[in-house]
């Protein structure tokens, strides 16, 4: 006849309250913990790239009023790019994975062009003007890039690291921010459904009107 044995006890962890479920006292090692920490930490930074994937709309409707000035001299406002589809990518010299992604930034900027997209740079950098102007021609960047401060990043809303790019459509609304050097790949699907978009004829520029009739001279 065999022998009957009596089942183990479950090893429970003399720290555990009794009122915390075996079953979860037993998954909470190290490699489960730290792979937990790793997931809270990524998850809020991912999720605004699903979003754009899915074509999610930013809960915030956020409008920038801003006026830079490229380190080619030109003026760029939020009103003079009215009618486009603007890619804003915040970013600094010292910033690696700013540094990884221009290039694909680049290719937007060639890709889109043609049907209504600006990419625009926004640099955070403090030292010489210089250091970015060699940065830029190094790398051939040919797209808008101005040097800016805290004001303008404010008003898209500041940023929580680098590299940041914010989506905005045809009438200056942004509609995805996404944080990390994978925002030209993870935004061009949202890209493409906002270059489809078209203004409403209240949002149109208004067609400028027949010139008008000069009273004749008195002799």
């Amino acid at each position: 006849m065999p022998e009957e044995h009596e089942p183990r006890p479950s090893r429970v962890p003399t720290w555990a309250p009794a009122w915390i479920p075996v079953g979860l006292v037993r998954w909470l090692t190290l490699p489960n913990l730290v792979t937990a920490a790793i997931l809270l930490w990524a998850a809020p930074r991912c999720w605004p790239h699903m979003e754009a994937l899915m074509g999610v709309r930013q809960r915030a409707a956020l409008q920038p009023d801003y006026a830079v000035t490229t380190r080619r001299g030109d003026r760029i406002t939020a009103e003079s790019l009215r009618g486009q589809v603007v890619f804003v990518n915040v970013w600094a010299t010292w910033c690696p994975p700013c540094r990884a992604e221009m290039p694909a930034l680049q290719q937007l900027a060639n890709a889109y062009a043609d049907d209504g997209l600006v990419v625009l740079g926004l640099s955070v950098d403090r030292g010489p003007a210089q250091t970015v102007d060699a940065f830029l021609a190094e790398r051939d960047i040919r797209y808008p890039v101005a040097i800016v401060t805290a004001e303008v990043i404010t008003a898209f809303g500041g940023v929580r690291g680098y590299p940041t790019s914010f989506l905005v459509d045809r009438q200056g609304v942004v509609r995805h921010t996404v944080m990390g050097p994978v925002g030209p790949l993870t935004l061009r699907p949202a890209i493409r459904r906002l270059l489809a978009e078209r203004l409403p004829a209240t949002a149109r520029p208004s067609p400028p009107g027949p010139p008008t009739a000069r009273p004749p001279a008195v002799p």
